[in-house]
């Protein structure tokens, strides 16, 4: 397995994986990720965590093809209950996922004591704000983010570590702390698109009966915000 099996989006995520980790892929998607990692030296052992049987499979077969048992564990659990204490984990990746439900993933991991501090490489496909308020609700750092365009679809890749003292402006965790530093091709892009979205939804909301002021001043906030960060 070559980088060219991985679609954009999990290579971009791969290259944010420290040489050397021991890695807990989550929701691990025939665990391309992994075996890619593995095979390219970069990763010492690696799980696949899967939640139903049918991905469980899956991924036990990609690991058996390349020979890999040795260094990949494929396994059934529920979010970040397939790490254990013996497998020393370090870095985990949670890819491909709501943003919602990696918040889920993530603050039941701290319930069940499996989320201890490692690194988290996050890739939401939606609410990349709401993972962003969590991290810094719960005293993570956000230390690199990427955002890449992958058959016409933006996705945003976040990776941070746990850190007590990390604050962040409201108009950061919108935006992302390092993306709107870097403002790349593609995060103008991105943004761009969104505003002409939210354009037509604050002309539709005035001549609707009944809004809430407070809908209205919200999407003109971050209408404000994103024209200020285009500018």
């Amino acid at each position: 397995m070559n980088s060219h099996i991985l679609s954009q989006r999990l290579a971009a995520v791969a290259e944010f994986v420290p040489r050397k980790a021991r890695l807990a892929d989550i929701g691990s998607d025939h665990a391309y990720l992994p075996i890619f990692l593995v095979r390219a030296g970069k990763v010492d052992y690696a799980i696949a965590g899967e939640v139903a049987q049918g991905p469980l499979k899956a991924a036990s077969a990609q690991v058996k093809r390349y020979d890999l048992e040795e260094k990949i564990t494929a396994r059934l659990a529920d979010g970040l209950t397939a790490i254990y204490p013996k497998d020393q984990i370090d870095t985990i990746v949670i890819a491909g996922m709501g943003g919602i439900l990696i918040e889920s993933i993530l603050t039941n991991g701290q319930k069940d004591g499996s989320l201890k501090g490692q690194r988290l490489i996050l890739q939401p496909n939606n609410h990349e704000s709401d993972v962003r308020h969590w991290l810094a609700a719960n005293h993570y750092k956000i230390y690199d983010e990427q955002i890449i365009e992958d058959y016409g679809k933006f996705y945003e890749i976040i990776v941070a570590c746990y850190q007590e003292n990390s604050h962040y402006t409201s108009k950061e965790l919108y935006f992302g702390p390092v993306l709107m530093q870097k403002k790349t091709a593609s995060f103008q892009k991105k943004w761009q698109k969104k505003l002409e979205i939210k354009q037509k939804v604050l002309r539709n909301l005035k001549n609707a009966h009944r809004v809430p002021k407070d809908k209205i001043t919200a999407e003109k906030r971050q209408m404000a915000w994103i024209e200020e960060v285009l500018s």
